[in-house]
């Protein structure tokens, strides 16, 4: 059973991504990157050491959200809008990483 209160991209819960409320076009994909923008500053300010916890952290939650990809209940627009988002902080986080 999936948790629906867990948070998986900043604020952004399993139920906002997974749910269908709110709808994938506009409001999801405008929360997403607004939470983006705001995970990237944080980003830049946080040390180091605490990136690798970070990047596990998110990889923990895009398989959370992936868990369940043929469940066609799901909102499969919004989990694609994740995935798309995520990835974008993954890879700023690995390049933080390596920077």
């Amino acid at each position: 059973m999936l948790d629906l209160d867990k948070k998986i991209f900043g604020n952004i819960t399993t139920k906002e991504i997974i749910g269908a409320d709110p709808p994938a076009i506009p409001d999801t994909r405008e929360n997403l990157k607004k939470e983006l923008v705001t995970l990237l500053t944080e980003l830049e300010l946080m040390p180091k050491m605490n990136l690798e916890k970070l990047l596990e952290k998110q990889k923990i939650a895009e398989n959370h959200i992936n868990s369940r990809p043929g469940a066609m209940a799901l909102a499969q627009n919004k989990i694609q809008l994740f995935n798309e988002y995520n990835e974008k902080y993954l890879q700023s986080i690995t390049q933080k990483l390596q920077s």
